[in-house]
């Protein structure tokens, strides 16, 4: 696996793939060190002079008017870790830690956090060692990450707990079982430890390289639909869709011609009906808004995984330590809730076409999509679990940006719950893949009832991925067990997934 250099402006999703999923090495790029090394040193002037600046020289919070004693400094880095570890809950997933780290690295790396440079350099060090400090999965309101980063800063000073090589052991064992030592914090090294929002960035990360597949998937999967049912395409006709251009919606339309490309149905005239179902005829409209709703992420995203939200903040050009807003991450929240109506939307259309597919007044195909008649259920029973998936994904939305909170009374009264704004995706996209995968099972069958002549080259490619592990319906049988072969060995497969996104490529 190639290593990533961070350099604090061009860490990309794919890199935190590589680092989270892969265990992808990390290096810190030739000019991070220098640049931290200058801030530094107007950290420690700052000290020096003992001018007032909010949680280096002050207290935090409702205490920044209190003036910390000199020979305090050190011991209070100290307890600004230990005071702020008060997450609780099962402990998040490794990748999600590994994606925290390092998007708290590379914010650091990019400069204006004023932490001494061994502190970056550790964390590298515990992320290439493969030591995961222990960060339970509740604690962060969006005013930066503290109450959880703050139990990387336990290890990071040889206390908490880390898992390394399959044991959890206590931050000092961790260490040293991988060759690496607690580092001595001084001034405004535990805030910075404890600062930003490195989990909404890591993990929200990870959600959006996660989102842009499986919106490819859900591409494919309505094009194999489109094949069983004999949709009409041409509500995907460039020129119906220039008429009214919806954000998203012609880029949705262009990658499932592309997928029905070298089949019959980019041809409206093989097409069943004059018009279809809502769920397949506006598939590009629910799709493109998607689309949008990922686009709008990553404008909100990429800034707070390539940008410095420490408060305050160290200008080295001009020797200040500035007050700072960029720890407030409305904006993130936000899309975060944006992405999840928008994923919910995908999720209703899918199961609505999927029992479209079994409704022989508007399919023409056999009832339930059983060869044999009434006296067989088909895949009826099926719809169900489609449709408790869809409420498990519709409950999953309920936006969080607006839930009203606060921190310390008078000074902090405003977050953003931007971690749990990501931490919500993840569970969605999982429910998401887990009905495309119902789609697919029930849309093969349709595909195998309609016989077709000819298939499109991204339904043909699925269809035979499935056939390849999930026989046709006969006599009725489980199908939870399809379903799930199909999620995790076709949709959750990188090899089907890249040969979907070439397809797709050339539209996109």
């Amino acid at each position: 696996m190639t290593g990533v250099v961070v350099d604090g402006r061009t860490l990309s999703y794919d890199q935190v793939v590589a680092v989270a999923h892969h265990d992808a090495q990390v290096v810190l790029a030739d000019e991070v060190l220098p640049r931290l090394e200058r801030d530094r040193a107007v950290v420690n002037d700052i000290v020096d002079r003992q001018v007032p600046t909010y949680g280096l020289t002050t207290g935090l919070g409702t205490r920044s008017s209190y003036a910390l004693p000199r020979a305090e400094l050190d011991a209070f880095s100290v307890r600004t870790v230990r005071g702020r570890a008060n997450a609780v809950g099962a402990p998040l997933p490794v990748p999600v830690v590994r994606a925290a780290l390092l998007a708290r690295v590379n914010g650091i790396a990019g400069g204006g956090s004023g932490v001494r440079p061994t502190i970056p350099r550790l964390l590298v060090a515990m992320l290439n060692a493969r030591v995961h400090p222990v960060i339970p999965e509740v604690g962060s309101i969006g005013a930066s990450d503290l109450c959880q980063m703050a139990h990387v800063g336990l290890v990071v000073i040889g206390e908490g707990s880390a898992e390394f090589a399959g044991e959890v052991l206590d931050g000092t064992a961790a260490l040293r079982r991988a060759g690496l030592a607690p580092a001595e914090l001084g001034p405004r090294d535990g805030h910075v430890l404890c600062s930003a929002s490195p989990l909404a960035a890591g993990q929200g990360a990870l959600a959006l390289h996660e989102a842009a597949a499986v919106l490819t998937l859900a591409q494919a999967v309505t094009a194999l639909t489109y094949e069983g049912f004999r949709a009409n395409t041409s509500p995907l006709d460039p020129r119906v869709l220039g008429l009214r251009p919806s954000p998203g919606q012609s880029r949705a339309a262009g990658e499932l011609l592309a997928l029905l490309d070298g089949g019959e149905l980019g041809d409206p005239r093989h097409a069943r009906r004059v018009q279809d179902p809502v769920s397949l005829r506006c598939s590009a409209q629910v799709h493109g808004a998607l689309h949008a709703a990922l686009d709008f992420a990553d404008d909100a995203l990429h800034p707070e995984l390539n940008g410095c939200g420490d408060n305050p903040v160290v200008l080295a050009d001009t020797g200040e330590i500035l007050s700072s807003g960029n720890f407030h991450t409305p904006a993130l929240a936000l899309a975060f809730d944006t992405l999840a109506l928008a994923l919910t939307q995908t999720a209703a259309i899918s199961a609505e076409r999927m029992r479209r597919l079994l409704d022989p007044a508007v399919s023409g195909l056999p009832a339930n999509l059983s060869p044999y008649g009434p006296e067989r259920s088909g895949f009826a029973p099926l719809a169900k679990t489609g449709q408790a998936l869809v409420a498990e994904i519709r409950m999953l939305s309920a936006p969080v940006s607006t839930d009203p909170r606060h921190g310390a009374d008078a000074v902090e009264d405003d977050s953003t719950n931007a971690a749990l704004g990501a931490r919500r995706l993840t569970a969605m996209l999982t429910r998401l893949r887990q009905l495309l995968a119902v789609e697919a099972v029930v849309a093969a069958q349709a595909v195998e009832l309609a016989e077709p002549s000819t298939l499109g080259r991204g339904p043909r490619l699925l269809n035979h991925a499935i056939r390849a592990i999930v026989p046709r319906l006969d006599d009725d049988r489980p199908c939870g067990v399809d379903v799930e072969a199909v999620n995790r060995d076709i949709l959750g497969s990188d090899d089907v997934r890249s040969a979907l996104r070439a397809l797709v490529g050339g539209a996109s």
